[in-house]
């Protein structure tokens, strides 16, 4: 099974999300946009079935204080030479990296360490650009209003690749202690 741990952001971040979408279906309508918000903490691919109450039992001995956290900036991944999707970052950085390294540690021995960790939602995924100067340009003149929701928990969610894009299914939420 896929699975990867994320949190969700608030409705009011998801249409703020949307609205920036649709801003910039303008530049560039082939775009694939997301269609659901979270912020993954990291991804685990596949995983055999087998591994999920050790994965389970890991994470929940997480301590994290819930926080607030809100949209940032708008960016491009890997650079603005070669694009694959375009974000909205995430603030404050210091406290969801500090989850995403308690996530990190509570897995060693189990997953690859990921490298970089950039806290980002991505708006959409970039396999062609029809006018690589109007997408960035349409990023850099992004007004994104710095939207704040609670952060009081992270879930462990199934991923299900289908035509109509992927699946998701919670198998756990851990809650902020």
């Amino acid at each position: 099974m896929r699975l990867f741990m994320a949190f969700d952001v608030s409705e009011e971040a998801e249409n703020e999300l949307k609205r920036q979408q649709a801003a910039l279906k303008k530049t560039d309508p082939g775009l694939g946009f997301t269609r659901e918000f979270h912020l993954t903490l990291k991804f685990l691919g596949e995983v055999d079935e087998k591994l999920v109450g050790e994965l389970k039992s890991r994470l929940s001995r997480i301590k994290f204080d819930a926080f607030t956290a809100n949209l940032s900036d708008a960016g491009v991944f890997p650079s603005e030479d070669y694009i694959r999707a375009a974000w909205i970052g995430l603030e404050p950085k210091e406290k969801i990296n500090a989850l995403q390294q308690q996530i990190e540690g509570s897995l060693e021995g189990m997953f690859q360490k990921e490298e970089r960790f950039h806290p980002h939602l991505t708006l959409a995924r970039v396999k062609f650009i029809k006018d690589k100067k109007a997408l960035i340009g349409g990023l850099k003149r992004m007004d994104v209003k710095k939207v704040n929701f609670r952060v009081d928990s992270f879930k462990l969610i199934k991923s299900t690749l289908a035509p109509g894009g992927p699946v998701y299914e919670v198998l756990e939420e851990f809650k902020a202690k």
